[in-house]
C-alpha cells in the first residue's frame, strides 16, 4: 500500500473551512460537475444510480452517479484521523488512483480517483459555501466548482455595475480576457469592449494610440484620430499585459479615470469620457508594483486566475461548455486529460478540443484524437515544496501572530492585500495558525 498522506485540520469550522468531495467529470458525457461539503461526514459511498443524487444519513454521504461502467457499490472514501482513504467497495471494474489500480489507499490533495468513467477529487479545508453544488455550464458565465474562486467571481460580478478599475492576474492562457469580457457584459454598459495588447503598442506612439491625436500634432498625423480611450467611452478598455505600458501612460490613464476627460495629443481642450479600465498581466503583481511597472491605484479590485493544472475540479464544466452536447469521451481519454499538466492552460484546452471534435466527428473522443503529448501523459508524483525565504518568513510570522494577517502585513511592511496574495501562492492558510 502507498504511504501518501493528505493532511486535514480536524477542528475546521463549518463556517470557515471544510473538506470537499468533487465529481469532476463523468466521461460518457461531459455534463458538468458537482461538489459536496464533508463537514461532519466520515464515510462516503459511491455507486451507479439512475440520476445524479446525494443523500446524507448521519455521518455517511451516499452519491449515485449515472455511469454505466460503475457498480452499484463501487467506491468508498473513509476518514481515518488525518487522512481520507479510497477503498474498492467490491466493484466489477475496480478503482484507479492516478491511473493505477488500488484496493485501498490514502489519497492526497491532487489525486484523481477513478470509478467506472467517473473522476473524483478530495480537497481539504476549503472555503465553506453551499453544502452541495451541482453545476452545468452556462455560455458566457464564470462557472467554477472551486469555492475560493467562486467567491472571487461573486465579488467581481457584484462590483460589475460600478466603475471600479479591475486588475486580473494569472498565467498566460488562463482566461484573463474572458473574465474582462464577462465583467463588461455584467456591467450592462452600452459602450464597446476594447481590448488592447499593451506590448504591441508602437513605442513612440503609446499616448497617441491611447488618447488620440489631432491632425498635424506630429509627423505622420495626417488626420484626427480619437484614440482607444475615446473608443471605449461608455464601455470597457481592456489593457492586456499592463506591465508593458510605460509609467507616464499609466499616470495619464489614472488622470482620465479621476477627471472623466481625455485630451488628445495636440488638442487645445479635453473631451468628457466615462469608461472602466480592466488591466491584466501574467507577471507577479507585487513585483510589477515594486519595479514601478504598474500603478497600484489603477486596480480597485484584484482577481487572480489559477493555472488549469490547479483547476482540474472544473475540467468537466469546461468540457461540457466547449464540446457539442452529444460529445462522449472514452475513459482513457478523460484520464489522459486529468494526467496532463496543461502548460498553456485553458487556451490549450480550447485548441485541443477543437481539434479532437473535428477529427472525431460524431464518434467518441479517443486518444487517437488528442495531440501525442496529451495522449501519452502520465500522472506525476507530487513535488516537494521548494525552499523559499519569503515562504519561511510568512510561516514564522503567522506562528508569531497566530494567523493574524494584518499583523503579518505590518511586520513585513506590506499592505494586507499583498500578504493575502502571497499566502494563496504558497498555499498557506492563516486558520491553521490560530489558537
Amino acid at each position: 500500500m502507498n504511504t501518501r498522506t493528505l493532511s486535514i485540520h480536524e477542528e475546521a469550522s463549518a463556517t470557515a473551512r471544510v473538506d470537499h468531495l468533487y465529481l469532476a467529470l463523468t466521461a460518457g458525457k461531459p455534463l458538468g460537475g458537482a461538489r459536496w461539503a464533508l463537514d461532519g461526514i466520515d464515510h462516503i459511498e459511491i455507486g451507479r444510480g439512475a440520476i445524479r443524487t446525494a443523500t446524507r444519513d448521519g455521518r455517511t454521504l451516499r452519491v449515485d452517479v449515472p455511469d454505466a461502467w460503475m457498480s452499484s457499490a463501487h467506491l468508498r472514501f473513509e476518514r481515518e484521523r488525518a487522512h481520507w482513504v479510497a477503498v474498492d467497495a467490491g466493484s466489477r471494474n475496480g478503482i484507479l488512483v492516478n491511473g493505477a489500480r488500488h484496493e485501498r489507499t490514502v489519497v492526497m490533495e491532487h489525486d484523481v480517483v477513478e470509478a467506472g468513467r467517473s473522476f473524483f477529487l478530495l480537497r481539504a479545508r476549503e472555503l465553506a459555501r453551499e453544502p452541495a453544488l451541482d453545476l452545468s455550464p452556462r455560455p458566457g458565465s464564470l462557472a467554477t466548482l472551486d469555492p475560493e474562486l467562486a467567491h472571487h467571481f461573486d465579488e467581481l460580478l457584484r462590483i460589475a455595475p460600478s466603475g471600479i478599475p479591475v486588475l486580473v492576474g494569472g498565467p498566460t492562457g488562463s482566461g484573463k480576457e474572458r473574465v474582462a469580457r464577462t465583467l463588461h457584459e455584467a456591467s450592462r454598459r452600452g459602450g464597446a469592449f476594447v481590448p488592447v495588447n499593451c506590448g504591441a503598442l508602437p513605442a513612440g506612439l503609446v499616448e497617441s494610440e491611447l488618447f488620440g491625436h489631432k491632425r498635424g500634432a506630429f509627423s505622420g498625423a495626417i488626420a484626427d484620430q480619437p484614440g482607444l480611450v475615446m473608443a471605449s467611452s461608455g464601455g470597457t478598455l481592456f489593457l492586456d499585459e499592463i506591465g508593458d505600458l510605460p509609467a507616464p501612460a499609466q499616470a495619464a490613464l489614472l488622470r482620465v479615470l479621476e477627471e472623466h476627460e481625455v485630451r488628445a495629443v495636440g488638442a487645445s481642450g479635453a473631451v468628457a469620457v466615462e469608461l472602466r479600465i480592466v488591466a491584466a498581466s501574467h507577471r507577479d503583481l507585487d513585483a510589477l508594483v515594486d519595479d514601478g511597472a504598474f500603478r497600484e491605484d489603477l486596480a480597485g479590485f484584484e482577481i487572480a486566475m489559477p493555472p488549469l493544472a490547479d483547476r482540474k475540479v472544473d475540467l468537466g464544466l469546461m468540457l461540457a461548455e466547449l464540446c457539442p452536447a452529444t460529445t462522449q469521451l472514452a475513459g482513457v481519454t478523460a484520464r489522459a486529460m486529468f494526467a496532463y499538466a496543461w502548460p498553456r492552460n485553458a487556451r490549450e484546452l480550447v485548441r485541443t478540443l477543437e481539434r479532437a471534435v473535428a477529427l472525431a466527428g460524431a464518434s467518441e473522443l479517443t486518444l487517437a484524437h488528442l495531440p501525442e503529448e496529451i495522449a501519452t501523459a502520465r500522472f506525476s508524483a507530487p513535488v516537494a515544496p521548494i525552499a523559499d525565504a519569503r515562504r519561511d518568513e510568512l510561516i514564522a510570522l503567522l506562528e508569531k501572530h497566530q494567523g493574524n494577517v494584518s499583523k503579518v502585513a505590518v511586520d513585513m511592511g506590506r499592505v494586507r492585500q499583498q500578504i493575502q496574495r502571497w499566502l494563496k501562492r504558497y498555499g498557506l492558510d492563516p486558520e491553521r495558525y490560530r489558537t
